[in-house]
């Protein structure tokens, strides 16, 4: 059961086509193993040492389908993984990296987009929004948590104050790098804005799909209610083969960390990722993720990590 949090909306933002990828490293240990700047990630280079990612199994089928359908694409993509693995840890230049995680289905007709996620998903076709005009917004937002409750999910009531701050900050830096913990390290998810949706994807699928890369989770943002009652409606919906709601609830729970922190040293990061690639550390999320306490549930505890 996802507990509620706090999000933010891109409000009609451009939709535009994916750019050129460069890679990061895969996998980072946890941050307190890598204090400081050193080699790359590990040893090797190209397919084999993709396959030593924790999380090749997830993709092994769509990336042998890459080699096997466009060779030339997939030696292309782990030529550039090499070039990127002799940069010191924590350094990346990222500034070809994704700008939008999702281009706008083609054909206003279909109602599910690639990947089985909910094209054009309305407010609409939630909740009566006339009927709830009527009540108060304390009254809406217990009508919203009772609803997804009762539902596999992440969703979220919004402060208006909240939104527009991270709506503002959404606009002019659409793009973010976020960290998964997983008992290995972390698992890189990159986070696009397109429209009213965040759309998320790990990075190992980005590097490995480049622009059919699909999304494996999608935060649908709803302020119709905004101005009238000073609250922005928030849900979800996810790829249960990748991710399961306290996993997608961590991813979610970043936005609002770093897109609606009054800590500058934090929101800098957004915008060294989306202005200053070649400046930007990925470790540095780590470290504000860590010092946050946002997924430490995600963490195994000592006891099974010694059994």
């Amino acid at each position: 059961m996802a507990a509620p949090l706090l999000q933010a909306c891109g409000l009609g933002a451009a939709l535009r086509s994916r750019a050129a990828l460069r890679p990061l490293g895969l996998l980072a240990p946890p941050c307190r193993e890598l204090a400081g700047p050193g080699p790359g990630p590990g040893p090797g280079s190209g397919e084999a040492a993709l396959e030593e990612n924790p999380f090749y199994g997830k993709y092994r089928h769509k990336i042998q389908e890459l080699r096997r359908s466009s060779p030339e694409v997939f030696e292309s993509r782990m030529e550039k993984r090499s070039e990127v693995k002799k940069q010191p840890v924590g350094r990346s230049k990222q500034g070809e990296f994704i700008r939008c995680m999702e281009e706008k289905a083609e054909g206003l007709g279909t109602k599910t987009s690639k990947g089985g996620f909910t094209k054009d998903k309305t407010l609409d076709s939630i909740l009566n929004v006339e009927m709830v005009k009527e009540k108060s917004a304390e009254e809406i937002k217990q009508i919203w948590h009772q609803y997804f409750s009762a539902k596999d999910t992440v969703y979220a009531v919004i402060p208006a104050e909240k939104f527009d701050l991270m709506w503002k900050r959404a606009q002019s830096c659409p793009s973010f790098l976020y960290a998964l913990p997983r008992k290995e390290g972390y698992e890189f998810f990159v986070g696009q804005w397109s429209g009213t949706e965040l759309h998320f994807t790990s990075l190992i699928n980005i590097q490995t799909q480049g622009e059919a890369a699909p999304s494996q989770l999608v935060l649908y943002h709803y302020p119709e209610l905004q101005k009238e009652k000073g609250i922005v409606l928030m849900t979800a919906e996810m790829d249960s083969k990748f991710l399961v709601v306290h996993e997608a609830q961590c991813l979610a729970n970043q936005v609002s960390l770093f897109y609606a922190t009054e800590r500058s040293e934090t929101y800098e990061l957004v915008e060294t990722f989306n202005h200053r690639s070649s400046e930007f550390k990925y470790m540095a999320v780590i470290a504000e993720l860590e010092q946050s306490g946002l997924g430490r549930e995600l963490r195994p505890s000592q006891a099974s990590d010694k059994s």
